[in-house]
């Protein structure tokens, strides 16, 4: 199964990549061009760019998605499919109604990434939006976190809470990151790989499948948002950023962390940090100018240049070096996110120590105080 889940990538990345190419055209004829902000927000300078790119996005996850859970369902006693994959089919189908319901949810966050890039939403409309989904899932479907806790506090209310604010919290902070050319689509894929890869060990080809799509749909369109030679010729936009962190978190959701072969799972409970280590720089960012924002008693909802990747660029670095240096340190906690399953304890705190040396290298790049070379 692993060479087909792979073999998923393919597919996304055509789909992008050509759909890339036309809405770049017809962003141009068309005016759909990088939009101004709200009320208060401070952006770079507008560029003659189309920020129609999240449809490429979209297209690719959910194309072949919506194909594949079609031909699954209509296969009947799947007779024809060879063995080796036959025996999963009972498994992916089982898997249809939770795929319904996440492919409901991205519409409607695609759908209001779009209205937002083409006529700019309030904040907390879009916040009222963004709980929709995030509350759906984890009632709708199995998808909650920390369900082990439902038996010590009266119910599931807690996993339902805490799967909501996980989904809202990386849906955000995927798209407070994409402010760069290229910045977001590459912290996608490194970390939509990692997650690949915990999921390809566990035997889990659902969230795999979805996985594969994800990182083949963000590199078709990365090489139309990030080149070595030119500026971007389109930005993947509200539409493509929301999509991104909104499957991201629920994929994140339903890998299995702690295996339950395991001895004592009890011994290997930091395994479900996986999430946050994969996902940490993204998240230093979030949180990082989420504070800066309320520091300088300004609304957390509206945009500004105090991002990290605009921090790094104050501090001297290139756009592209900062955009480099990020997803460096994004594959660095990312990898590390990986084996923490597999590792003993004392590995798993040098591990946890290790990403927070990365975060702490970035922090002191950025807000260690200038000192002038001397004459």
């Amino acid at each position: 199964m692993t060479p087909l889940v792979l073999a998923l990538i393919l597919p996304a990345f055509a789909i992008s990549l050509v759909l890339t190419a036309v809405l770049i055209r017809l962003g141009h004829r068309l005016g759909t061009l990088d939009s101004g902000g709200v009320p208060g927000q401070v952006k770079a300078e507008r560029r003659q760019v189309p920020n129609t790119g999240g449809v490429a996005i979209y297209a690719g996850v959910v194309i072949p998605l919506i194909v594949a859970l079609v031909a699954i369902a209509l296969a009947g006693d799947a007779a024809w499919i060879p063995e080796p994959l036959r025996i999963h089919i009972d498994g992916v189908r089982s898997q249809i109604p939770a795929a319904i319901v996440l492919l409901v949810c991205l519409t409607l966050l695609h759908v209001m990434g779009l209205i937002d890039d083409r006529r700019p939403l309030g904040p907390f409309g879009k916040l009222i939006v963004m709980l929709a989904p995030a509350v759906a899932i984890p009632l709708l479907t199995d998808t909650r976190l920390l369900t082990l806790l439902d038996v010590h506090v009266g119910g599931p209310w807690l996993s339902i809470l805490l799967t909501a604010l996980w989904l809202v919290a990386i849906t955000n902070a995927m798209n407070f990151i994409d402010n760069m050319d290229g910045l977001a689509g590459g912290v996608a894929v490194i970390a939509g790989s990692c997650f690949l890869g915990a999921s390809l060990v566990n035997g889990q080809w659902f969230v795999g499948a979805v996985l594969a799509l994800l990182i083949g749909a963000a590199i078709g369109f990365l090489p139309f948002n990030h080149s070595a030679r030119k500026p971007a010729r389109i930005f993947m936009g509200d539409g493509g950023s929301l999509v991104i962190g909104f499957l991201l978190a629920f994929l994140a959701v339903r890998i299995t962390y702690i295996e339950p072969v395991a001895a004592d799972p009890g011994n290997v409970w930091y395994a479900a940090l996986m999430p946050l280590i994969v996902l940490a720089v993204p998240l230093y960012d979030f949180c990082s100018v989420t504070l800066l924002r309320i520091s300088q008693a300004k609304s957390p909802f509206v945009g500004d240049m105090q991002h990290l990747s605009h921090r790094l660029v104050a501090r001297g670095l290139s756009k592209r070096h900062a955009v480099t240096v990020i997803h460096l340190a994004t594959a660095s906690t990312a990898i590390t996110g990986v084996f923490l399953a597999r590792l003993e304890p004392w590995q798993a705190i040098l591990a946890g120590v290790q990403v927070v040396l990365i975060l702490g290298l970035l922090a002191l790049l950025e807000f260690a105080p200038h000192v002038r070379a001397k004459q």
